[in-house]
C-alpha cells in the first residue's frame, strides 16, 4: 500500500480555477490587480473590454483589455496566471463573432472624430468677483444711459407735438382785421 505525500504548492495562483476561466474576446471583466507601492500592497480595478485570449490555457497565456479613462483608450495585456493579479470577474458577456477585436481601437477612434465634428465651443468657467463687478458696473451705466435716451426721446416728442399744437391752433384762428389809419375813424364823434 502505497501512501500519498501532499503535493507541494509551486504557485500561488490557483491554476486550474484560471484555466477553466471562460474568458472570451467581448466579455467585459474587472481585473483586480496587486500593485506594491511604498512597502504596501493595494488592489487597483481595471475594468474593461477583453480585445483578445491568447495561447490558450498554456502557461504563457495573456488576455487583453481595453477601457477608455478620461477619453483615453488604455490597453493591458495581462499573464492569465500571474500572482499579480488577485481575481477576475466577467461583468457582462457578450455575444462575439470575432476572436480578436483589433478593429474596437479603430472603430473607436471614428466615433471620436465623429464626436469631436458634432461638438460645439463652449465658454464655461467660473466668474472672478472683479469680473462680476465690472459687468454690475458696465449693465448699471447701460441703464442709466438707456433712461437718459428714453427721456431725451419723450422730451423730444413732446417739443415736437406742442410745436404741431401751435402751428394748427395758427392756421385754424381768424384773421384779424385791419383797422383804418384815419384818425376820424378812431375819434368818437361828439
Amino acid at each position: 500500500m502505497s501512501v500519498l505525500a501532499p503535493t507541494k504548492k509551486t504557485s500561488p495562483v490557483n491554476v486550474d480555477e484560471r484555466k477553466n476561466l471562460p474568458i472570451k474576446a467581448g466579455d467585459i471583466v474587472r481585473v483586480h490587480q496587486k500593485i506594491k507601492e511604498k512597502g504596501k500592497i493595494r488592489i487597483q480595478i481595471f475594468e474593461g473590454l477583453v480585445l483578445a485570449r491568447k495561447h490558450g490555457t498554456e502557461a504563457g497565456a495573456t488576455f487583453t483589455v481595453r477601457a477608455t479613462m478620461s477619453g483615453v483608450g488604455v490597453e493591458k495585456v495581462f499573464p492569465l496566471y500571474s500572482p499579480q493579479i488577485d481575481k477576475i470577474e466577467i461583468v457582462r458577456r457578450s455575444q462575439m463573432r470575432r476572436a480578436k477585436l483589433y478593429y474596437i481601437r479603430d472603430k473607436f477612434a471614428r466615433d471620436m472624430r465623429r464626436s469631436l465634428r458634432n461638438m460645439v465651443n463652449v465658454a464655461i468657467a467660473t466668474k472672478s468677483e472683479r469680473e462680476e463687478a465690472d459687468r454690475a458696473i458696465a449693465e448699471a451705466e447701460a441703464l442709466k444711459a438707456e433712461q437718459e435716451a428714453v427721456a431725451k426721446a419723450e422730451a423730444e416728442k413732446a417739443a415736437a407735438e406742442a410745436a404741431a399744437k401751435a402751428e394748427k391752433e395758427k392756421a385754424e384762428a381768424p384773421a384779424p382785421e385791419v383797422a383804418s389809419e384815419t384818425p376820424e375813424a378812431e375819434a368818437p364823434k361828439a
